[in-house]
């Protein structure tokens, strides 16, 4: 079992959760459903695919039905992912601001503990 934590703003407010408000119901199920596999199965769930970007930020792609998604992350332990930052995908790689942004939350989530 893998405990998924959210990387949240100072006012304590989820990133993640904001996000997931902005979405269809359709694509927040299927993202939810997701999350909720990778809770049990770990890095062995399905619908989804983990590709490690740099060091220690990895990246979640999801593919919901109006489009796909990307979910940066890190793990803190082998039982502990933290979800740094989550963009709908719009092009084949990643834009460098949601990619900076992740970088960001990435270094403060390391140098925090």
């Amino acid at each position: 079992m893998i405990r998924i934590t959210f990387a949240t703003a100072i006012s304590g407010r989820s990133y993640f959760e904001k996000f997931l408000h902005e979405l269809s119901l359709q694509d927040r199920a299927v993202i939810l459903s997701v999350f909720q596999d990778i809770q049990i199965h770990g890095l062995g769930a399905k619908g989804c695919d983990f590709r490690q970007l740099e060091g220690k930020l990895w990246e979640i792609k999801i593919r919901a039905p109006t489009g796909g998604y990307r979910f940066f992350y890190v793990l803190l332990a082998s039982d502990h992912l933290h979800v740094l930052h989550s963009y709908r995908k719009q092009g084949q790689k990643a834009p460098t601001k949601e990619l900076e942004l992740a970088k960001k939350r990435l270094r403060e989530i390391l140098y925090e503990k």
